[in-house]
């Protein structure tokens, strides 16, 4: 029996989501609650592995067991056995020949940035923030350069191990409301660290450091030395996996609404 859950966690604690000797990670503290209500080791296999101090608002992985329990198990008693800052959201009996990483199509994340001179305290480690004013027309319309399929080359960590650097490109959007902005991101896959040095440009071009059309030079020289820095972890959330219909899974693996309401200043 195959079992999908939908997980949401706060990345500031863990070392990323995979397993690591002598590290906290989010895969390890899930499988010890897991292990704990089924009686046995549980394996997860997950849509897509996040980095140190990345979030998840809603994270889908998967794992197989011979042991009955009722779904709520998996969720209500499983939580009970994790830190305050991991939470299984849903659990599903998977439908088909479902796989959390492999059945997956494509993968949203959202990057929440404070924009304003002093620096966040009820929410650091879970925004960016960037002191001087960011116009986000500039940003938006820089945004639009990444859209669609092509060479990602330039917003590609060194030791990213895709085998290819070309991807869907299918939402880039920002968008401010007070003192945050937001960007919106949903691609067929990222490559390490893309998200966050795609931002890292539109700040760029946002602070009038740059034009535009400076994101459509990058992707054309496919150059990471060209680009921006990366940009802080804090901000980043992974906000949903798109999965065919027919697999049993809520919503498809996606949220439902605005990705972190409660976010919003």
């Amino acid at each position: 029996m195959r079992i999908a859950l939908g997980l949401e966690y706060d990345g500031r604690a863990f070392s990323g989501w995979q397993s690591q000797t002598g590290r906290p990670t989010v895969q390890d503290a899930l499988e010890r609650a897991l292990g704990v209500i089924a009686g046995e080791s549980a394996r997860l296999h997950v849509a897509g592995r996040t980095d140190a101090g990345v979030h998840a608002a809603l994270q889908v992985a998967h794992f197989d067991t011979q042991v009955q329990r009722p779904l709520s198990a998996w969720v209500r008693g499983v939580n009970s056995h994790l830190p305050d800052s991991v939470a299984v959201r849903w659990a599903v009996e998977s439908e088909g020949d479902f796989h959390a990483r492999f059945s997956a199509f494509g993968r949203s994340y959202c990057y929440l940035l404070l924009n304003r001179p002093v620096r966040p305290a009820l929410l650091s480690g879970r925004v960016g923030w960037h002191h001087l004013p960011l116009d986000v027309d500039r940003m938006g319309h820089a945004a639009r350069f990444l859209l669609g399929t092509q060479d990602f080359s330039c917003f590609r960590a060194a030791e990213c191990q895709a085998k290819s650097p070309v991807k869907e490109m299918r939402e880039a959007t920002v968008r401010r409301i007070g003192e945050l902005i937001i960007f919106e991101f949903a691609a067929s896959a990222f490559l390490h660290h893309m998200v966050r040095n795609m931002v890292g440009a539109l700040v760029h071009v946002g602070k009038g450091a740059a034009e535009p059309e400076w994101v459509a030079q990058l992707l054309q020289d496919r150059d990471r030395r060209r680009a921006a820095p990366t940009f802080a972890p804090d901000g980043l959330y992974l906000c949903g996996i798109d999965y065919p219909d027919g697999l049993g899974l809520p919503d498809r693996g996606r949220l439902r609404a605005d990705p972190l309401p409660g976010m919003t200043l």
